[in-house]
């Protein structure tokens, strides 16, 4: 299982032991906001349904990183970047780590932040498309 920690643990990792961030929002969410140099696979697609998830997460990722890659997942709140995890746990990555509290906050039952996200902390962000890091750019390689 892969170790959650905190966003400016995430930052931490990323500045200084060679972690890459992915953000495993929609690519309506990434372009919103996202943390600085972050790549985009998303776990779920927004479908006509709502959300739906991406069959080809996996696939991506794996097309993108080596299986040994040093990776910090992040999502919005932090429950999609834990079943990211599981999934490229599954199909054996093996430096996984799982940023608690994502983009936006962990928050209780009702809807209260407890514990700030990204965005909140007032870590190194961007926002709109990432011509390089982006989810299209990252499906065509």
């Amino acid at each position: 299982m892969a170790k959650r920690i905190s966003p400016q643990e995430a930052r931490d990792l990323v500045a200084s032991q060679g972690y890459v961030h992915v953000d495993v929002r929609s690519v309506q969410e990434f372009e919103g906001g996202h943390p600085e140099g972050a790549y985009n696979v998303p776990f779920m697609e927004v479908g006509p349904a709502g959300m739906a998830p991406n069959a080809d997460f996996v696939a991506v990722m794996a097309k993108v990183f080596p299986k040994d890659a040093k990776l910090v997942l992040g999502c919005l709140s932090g429950n999609r970047s834990a079943r990211a995890c599981a999934a490229l746990e599954a199909a054996g990555f093996t430096a996984l780590t799982d940023q608690r509290a994502g983009w936006g906050g962990a928050k209780d039952q009702f809807g209260r932040v407890i514990e700030p996200g990204w965005s909140g902390a007032g870590l190194p962000s961007a926002a709109g498309p990432d011509p390089e890091r982006g989810y299209s750019a990252l499906k065509r390689r």
